[in-house]
């Protein structure tokens, strides 16, 4: 098998796996407002072991440009395969980071959601606490606390 030819089995494995992880992050959303701990844990680890493989088929697919001609010092690697005139891997290409944007999308709105809930955890907590109405600092973290939490409602 040729280098190229290495190059387009690389960039259909991706096309496939992002189409697959996109899946997984439509299903991780759906999964975020509901209350399947389990069935977000499973996902959270496939999304994973998919992203794991993503990274890892990247590194092959330097080194089998590198192998072709690329140099990394020169840009970005569509721009090299386009003034190569290898038509058939700039559309793979393309196709792969068209998938990549898309999972990237996703998994921004799914960050979103999952901010939002962490937000209303704290509200809930701060309400169960007796701090609401206190005044708020922002932490290390950057996320608001309150100054003090001296009323508690009840204790383990």
């Amino acid at each position: 098998m040729s280098k190229l030819d290495e190059l387009k089995d690389l960039l259909n494995q991706d096309i496939r796996q992002l189409a697959t992880l996109a899946e997984l992050l439509e299903k991780e959303k759906a999964l975020l407002s509901g209350s399947d701990v389990k069935s977000l844990a499973s996902v959270t680890d496939q999304k994973n072991q998919h992203l794991d493989q993503i990274r890892e088929r990247a590194k092959t697919k330097i080194r089998v440009l590198v192998a072709i001609g690329f140099r990394p010092d020169q840009g970005d690697p569509s721009r090299f395969l386009r003034s190569a005139g290898l038509e058939d891997a700039v559309a793979l290409w393309d196709q792969a980071s068209q998938r990549l944007a898309q999972c990237q999308a996703l998994n921004q709105v799914n960050g979103r959601v999952m901010s939002h809930l962490q937000k209303r955890l704290s509200r809930l907590t701060e309400i169960f606490r007796g701090a609401t109405g206190q005044d708020k600092l922002y932490g290390a973290k950057g996320q608001e606390e309150a100054v003090s939490h001296s009323n508690v409602l009840a204790s383990a």
